[in-house]
This record gives structure tokens, sequence and C-alpha cells, in this order.
């Protein structure tokens, strides 16, 4: 009896020690438009590498612009896991189809529903190449549409609706950052849109 007590006490000790060690996997994701990591999840784009099972877990530090993930790693939120997401695929990653000046709504699936700061949604500039990863240099520093939260927890389904900027046409790229409260990280989405 004695040793089946000490079995079950190292076992909890030992199922407590993993619980902890291991990060929670759910956090939130762009749905609409769709974002990499959620086209990746969806199966759409191939060869994601891991992505494609936690599309809801591009985390990295806050502070974009003037701090966070490298220049070339923005997408995957400076984590070499989701890399496959800062790969430009010539070019080739499926793009929304916008216009310049349209309202677009931009929806969260969010999973763990963290204190959240704000939600920021950034653009790349005139003349982007869509070969080419994404840096600060190629991104608008300036978000095109801010929502301040003040510390609450978002809903686990979230929309904002911001109008697009004009002056932008062919492929371009949103970089969605969700800077969270309580904790030194961000979640980063990139979606692919194309202005006709």
């Amino acid at each position: 009896m004695r040793k089946r007590n000490i079995l079950a006490v190292g076992f909890a000790a030992a199922s407590a020690v993993l619980a902890t060690a291991i990060p929670a996997s759910s956090h939130g994701y762009i749905t609409t438009p769709p974002s990499r990591a959620g086209l990746c999840g969806a199966g759409v784009v191939k060869n994601c590498g891991d992505i494609q099972w936690e599309p809801q877990s591009v985390e990295g530090p806050k502070g974009f612009p003037t701090r966070g993930p490298a220049d070339g790693t923005l997408c995957a939120g400076g984590d070499a896991r989701w890399a496959p997401l800062d790969n430009p695929r010539a070019g080739a990653w499926p793009a929304t189809k916008v216009t310049a000046g349209q309202q677009l709504t931009l929806t969260w699936s969010i999973e763990a529903r963290h204190a959240t700061t704000s939600f920021r949604y950034f653009i790349t500039k005139p003349g982007y190449d869509a070969t080419t990863k994404i840096t600060r240099s190629n991104l608008n520093p300036t978000p095109f549409l801010t929502v301040s939260l003040g510390g609450k927890q978002p809903p686990a389904t979230l929309s904002h609706t911001a109008t697009l900027p004009t002056g932008l046409t062919g492929h371009q790229v949103i970089l969605a950052v969700w800077d969270i409260a309580d904790t030194g990280n961000a979640f980063y989405q990139c979606m692919d849109v194309n202005f006709s």
C-alpha cells in the first residue's frame, strides 16, 4: 500500500511539473480576411510546418515597431517554429481582393482571452515587393487602425472594421499586432491583400 502511495505522489508531482513546463498553445488568430497562419491551419497553404496545428500560437515580444520581433521575422512573431509564415513564397500567398478606401472587417478567433492593451493594424507601403520578407522599412510605421481595450479581455470572436488606406496598389501585407496587457508578449498575424 505504501509503495502505491509513493508512486501516486510521484506521478502527481511529475504531472504538475509537465503541466507548468509546457506553455499553453491556445491564444488567437485572424480568420477574416484569412491570415497566413489561418490559411496554413485550414490546409489551404501547404508546407507550413507546425503552424498548421497551431495557427493561434504566433506569439513574440511586444513593443513593435521600436522593439519586438526582428525584421524578416514579423509574421512569425520572431519565433523560428513559425518561420514558414515569413517565407514570401515568391509573392504567391493567397491574397484577399480589396480596394483603396474600402471598409475591411478583420475578425479574430480567440481561444485564450488575455487582458489586452490594444489591437493595432499596419500595412506595407506603396511599392512593396511581395517577393520579400516583411520589415519595418517596408511597413507604414503608423497603424491604420488602433483599438484600445485598456486591459479588458476580448470576447472569443472579435471583429474590427477599418478603412483601408488610399494610394496602394497590387499585393500588400497587413500586419496585425495584439498587445497583451499583463505579459511582455504580443500576438502577430499577417494577411495578404491585393488592391485592384
